[in-house]
Parts: C-alpha cells; structure tokens; sequence
C-alpha cells in the first residue's frame, strides 16, 4: 500500500517496534540496525518482503506459502470469482430494477413530472458515485471480506425498503441507500481478481467475465419489472431480486479474506499474540491508521487519481460516456419500441435482449486475444513489452462498433421499418461496450496493481456521475432532435471518445513514466528485488 509518504506520523506498530528497539540497545549497545530515514516498507500485491533490524521484522509470504491468495487452488479461485459475479449481478440489476416498472410507481404516488420519473434509476446511481469511492479504498485499508460482507447485508436491507415505503420520497431514500451501498462490488470485485490472479492472461480473462453480470444485470431487471408490473404488482419487481440476493448470501459470506496485507497482518497478530515479545510485524501496520491518514491517503485516493492521472482521467471520461449511454437507453427503448412501436413493457423488455448477445459474443473475442497474446509473449514478441498492446487493441476493435450501433439504431427506428431491425443495432451495441470496458478496465489495473481498487472506484465514481446526468436529457433531447438525431449526437461523441485508446497506444509509455503512482510502484518493486537479493546472498 505503500507509495505515499507519511512524514513524521508513526501507526502503533512502528512505535512498538521502536519502544522495543530502545529496550533492545539498553541490554546489548551496538548491535542494531536503525532504519534510515529514507526506508520505504510496503507490500506490492500480495507480495511483501523482509526488513530484519532489531527493532523487529516485517512478515512476508515463503514461496508456495497456501495462504497467499495467489497459491490458492483453481477450484477456489473460481468459487471466488463465481461468488463475485452473483454478488454483481444482486448490485447492477438494482440499478435499473424500477425501469419498466417506473409508469405504475409514479402512478401510485400521483408522481407526473418526467424529470421525476427519471429518479428511481438515477438516485441509486447517485449512490453509485459515492459508495465505490468509500468502499473501494476502504477495502485497501482493512480488506476486502468485511467491506464486502457489510455492503451486501445493508443492500439487502435497503432492497426490501424499497416496495415497504409508504411515500414517494422514502421510496426515493431507500433506492439511493441501495444505490451508495451496492456500488462498493464495483470496485472492491476488481480488486478481488487482482488478489488472486496473479498471471496477466488469467487476470484478463476474469476481467472478461466481471462484465456478464456488470451487462447482463441492468438488462434482465427490465424483463423482470416489464412483466411483473403488468400482472403481480411493481412492488413484486423487489421482492423478486429480494429472494435472488438471499439465495447469494451463503456464498457471499463464504467468500474468503484474499487482500495479502491484510492476510499477513492477521498472520503477525497471531504470532504476536501466542508470543508477546516477538518483534513480527506486517508491513501494513507500519503505516499510520489514525483518521486524519484514512481521510487524506485512504478516502481521497481515487479523487486525487481522477485529477492527476492522465490515464485514469482519460479512461474514467471514455467509459463514462458509454456507461451513460448504456442507461439512456432505459429511457430511449420505451421511447422507440413502446410508443413508436406500440410494444407492451414485458417485450419492450426483451428488446434488450440482443445487447445481452452481444456481451456474450465478445467474451470469445477477448479469450482469443488473450491466447494470442500468450503465444506472442512465449515466442518472445517484442510488441508485448508494451501493456498498452497488450489489452487495448480490443478497444480499439470495440471502439467503433459501438458508435456505430448508435447510428444504426437511430435511422432505423421508423414506422416503416420493422422493430426487429433496430433491435438487432443492440449486438455490436454490447459486443463494442463490452470489448471497451475489458480492455479499459484490465489497462487500468495492470498500470496500477495494488491501487487498482482505487483507480477503479475513480472510474466507477465518474462514470456514475454521467449515467446520472446523461439520461435526465434523454425526454428533452430526443423530443427536440428526433431519434435520429439523438441517436447520431450519442454516436458522434462515442466516435471521437474512440481515438482515446489510439492515444494511449502512441503515447501511454511516456504518460506512466511521468506518473507518480507508476513511479511508486516500480520503486517499490526494485526495493523489493534488492532486498531480495540482499536475503539471499546473506542466506
């Protein structure tokens, strides 16, 4: 966790170490090592090294060692990333639960304003920014396992609010409260995958699958809303993704702790607590953990790389401007096949359906270029060097699809036409949002590893943001433009957004040599190399 400096703050294990360091000179003078005043201990990954002055040593994990996250078997690690996904799956269907069902809710409560109607996606989304900025670096501060644990109760809770309000404005507050709540596996799920995927190739390819529930969650809540709305009632729409998340729980409390420097501060407890004298310590708790220090490192992390990376600022407005295009079309779809098509809400529903084909018809896409890339690495091809050519050739290749799906289903919406032809525009729709976010996501937690979490709280914060302002235009700007023309504005943007990954591709080596983060990282990576060294040699 360590690429920041802490001045002259010390966290209570420092201290100790230093109380029993004096303790130590007074009975043998001479024979310790003091720290300089320029030493970095950290963890990089779920890898950390040894220090070994007399005021104590810092814990790392022995090579093979079955509680590194990264030794854990395949079965587990799947286990793992299965329980993710459903626990995603419970988070980004809440997004766009009311969808179909927004008509018969704001009914009830004699709700008439358009912009209104707009507030039971978008309050939960506002929750969405909030929530991965806290939980995400939160996790990197005491681990994943509890801030997951904890997120998912409080959702479920807040989901059963949701159909027991009595009003329009409680309905409103429980839906944001889902919304801050649900928002925290976004991030801490990257981070997840990054502790226990340690090989770049299985890392992409759990990436890949990270965005079936990520896609796939948002377009079953329509089918769901579409159809229960009409027959059993809205509220029924919540009670049905009430029961999904309670048959996930067993698997999402089973879900083991996989941050490293957690795992081995647990493990210097344990020590420390069958011996009191010894002096084993996790490199983690050498840092500060006062409030000031959560607030300033921990907390305002993902803030502070929105603002200073080039990369993460560049991708957080790529991916933003998809994701906020991806749930205008919660408003856009029942503007197009309900009232220009005469669809009911249950096939309305469906015609979201093709996006799902689409996300499904990337995954092949994204696991045949890993395995290029693998073979490429094996033969020694000097282009996969590169990070940048190794994951955003397929943003590259989804890039432009995904604008051009926006054309096509906007000049192909008329009455003339069947709706099946717009309804298909929603394959490269998917196949292109789906390819943009593995290779934009998987760039980001290569460049970043340990903040990665952070990085991708930034992206999910930001991202959030739009999908929350974006669709509140969608009433007005598709009334005022047309569907063509709305369609062709959102495909134009989505076009020059697209060049974003060439960029990176011409010059994103030269933008992480000039990154503080970046720089941190591979500082820490040759201390830990050196020190390595140093152990070996002595040994």
């Amino acid at each position: 966790m360590g690429s920041v400096e802490f001045g002259n703050q010390k966290s209570p294990a420092k201290q100790q170490m230093e109380d029993q360091a004096r303790a130590s000179r007074k009975q043998s003078p001479g024979q310790d090592e003091k720290l300089g005043p320029g030493t970095s201990l950290g963890v990089i990954a779920n890898q950390s090294f040894v220090d070994e002055p007399c005021m104590g040593t810092i814990i790392k994990w022995k090579h093979g060692d079955p509680e590194n996250p990264y030794n854990f078997s395949k079965t587990k690690k799947a286990a793992i990333l299965v329980s993710a996904m459903c626990l995603l799956v419970n988070s980004t269907m809440g997004s766009s639960l009311p969808s179909n069902a927004i008509p018969y809710i704001v009914h009830e409560w004699s709700v008439t304003s358009q912009e209104q109607a707009i507030l039971p996606i978008s309050v939960y989304l506002i929750g969405y920014v909030l929530g991965p900025i806290i939980w995400g670096p939160l996790s990197e501060h005491i681990g994943r396992r509890n801030i997951t644990i904890t997120s998912f109760i409080l959702f479920l809770i807040w989901t059963m609010a949701a159909p027991l309000a009595s009003d329009w404005p409680s309905f409103l507050i429980f839906r944001f409260l889902a919304g801050a709540v649900g928002g925290a596996p976004i991030a801490v799920t990257v981070g997840i995958m990054c502790d226990i995927y340690n090989d770049p190739r299985e890392r992409g390819t759990s990436m890949a699958l990270f965005m079936l529930p990520n896609l796939f969650g948002p377009l079953l809540a329509p089918v769901i809303s579409g159809y229960c709305s009409t027959t059993i009632g809205w509220r029924w729409t919540f009670w049905i993704a009430l029961i999904y998340g309670g048959a996930c729980l067993p698997a999402i409390l089973w879900v083991p702790e996989t941050f490293g420097p957690a795992l081995l501060t647990r493990r210097a407890k344990k020590i420390r607590g069958v011996d009191p004298t010894a002096q084993i310590f996790s490199a983690a708790e050498l840092e500060p953990r006062d409030l000031k220090q959560l607030v300033t490192r921990v907390l305002t992390r993902p803030i502070n790389m929105l603002v200073s990376e080039l990369i993460v600022s560049s991708t957080c407005a790529y991916l933003a401007l998809c994701y906020a295009i991806f749930y205008m079309t919660f408003q856009a779809f029942p503007l197009i096949f309900r009232d220009l098509y005469g669809l009911s809400p249950g096939v309305t529903g469906l015609c979201f359906l093709p996006v799902g084909a689409g996300c499904i018809l990337a995954l092949p896409v994204a696991f045949s270029w890993d395995g290029y890339l693998s073979s490429s690495k094996a033969r020694g091809e000097p282009w996969t060097n590169k990070q940048e050519n190794c994951r955003l050739p397929l943003a590259i290749a989804g890039g432009p699809m995904f604008a051009i799906s926006l054309f096509w289903l906007g000049w192909s919406a008329r009455k003339d036409v069947s709706f099946v032809v717009p309804m298909l525009a929603g394959i490269p729709f998917g196949c292109g949002f789906t390819l943009i976010f593995i290779a934009m996501l998987n760039y980001l937690t290569d460049a970043y590893e340990i903040y990665s979490a952070s990085a991708n709280a930034a992206s999910s914060g930001s991202r959030s943001i739009l999908a929350v302002v974006l669709p509140l235009a969608t009433f007005p700007m598709f009334g005022r433009l047309g569907i063509a023309g709305a369609c062709s504005l959102l495909g134009g943007l989505s076009g020059v957004m697209c060049l974003i990954p060439f960029v990176f591709i011409w010059k994103g080596e030269r933008i992480r040599a000039r990154s503080k983060f970046c720089i941190a990282l591979k500082t820490q990576k040759c201390q830990m190399g050196e020190r390595s060294e140093a152990i070996q040699s002595s040994g």
